[in-house]
């Protein structure tokens, strides 16, 4: 199983993480020392538990735990940190655990079994294909699929264009295919996927290819390697 570890002290990160390595059932452990960071993990993989540090360095892990109620399937949560005096916050908080440093291995060790056993007590559930996380300015966004218009390729980065709003995410083009799969999205270029629900109008274009007005107005192109796909969707 996956762990992550928000802690931005090295040293304790070091720490916890060799503890935590000592238990066969613990296959990766994903380190960050920000909520920025530790977003963008969480977003790409599958983290079965996260160990939280309540004082990051100008954050705190509650802000996280708080964002982390919005993630479909969100990981069991332990808060491990210096202070005692934020137990019951973090209890509200729905964390399984609270250890403090010094870390002891004992100690630690519950907390991963306590956390391991919060995860086979979860009722099994079908993850919903409907929505998607989506991380952008330091905040998680959880889009419906069918609002997504076009997602678009541009300088490295991805942008979701939904209704008015357009969300700017460091995924690549083809985490968001293979997000989107099953839904009615292609990819038509190397640089866009679009919703084939929201096209309002199809032109022919330059070279055999076309061009697609979305309901927005937004226009985008559809380059030759994914005509004859295009057109056996659309049924042209």
């Amino acid at each position: 199983m996956k762990l992550l570890i928000v802690e931005d002290e090295y040293l304790a990160r070091a720490e916890l993480s060799h503890l935590l390595k000592q238990d066969a059932r613990v296959s990766e452990i994903l380190e960050a020392d920000s909520i920025a960071e530790a977003t963008k993990l969480l977003l790409s993989n599958a983290i079965a538990i996260a160990y939280l540090d309540i004082h990051l360095t100008d954050e705190s892990g509650m802000d996280l735990a708080e964002m982390l109620k919005d993630i479909p399937d969100p990981p069991v949560i332990v808060f491990a940190t210096a202070y005692d005096h934020y137990a019951i916050e973090a209890f509200e908080k729905n964390a399984t655990d609270y250890i403090l440093k010094p870390f002891e291995a004992k100690r630690v060790q519950q907390s991963l079994d306590r956390a391991i056993k919060q995860l086979e007590s979860k009722p099994q559930k079908v993850t919903s294909l409907d929505t998607v996380p989506v991380s952008s300015e330091d905040k998680i966004h959880i889009l419906k699929i069918k609002a997504i218009e076009t997602i678009e390729a541009v300088q490295g980065k991805t942008v979701l264009h939904a209704g008015a709003n357009n969300y700017e995410s460091t995924e690549t083009l083809l985490h968001w295919e293979n997000k989107t799969a099953g839904h009615p999205f292609m990819r038509v270029h190397r640089s866009y996927i679009i919703n084939l629900d929201k096209i309002k109008e199809i032109e022919p274009w330059f070279n055999t290819t076309y061009q697609v007005t979305m309901e927005s107005g937004v226009k985008v192109p559809v380059s030759r390697s994914y005509i004859k796909v295009f057109r056996e969707k659309l049924g042209l």
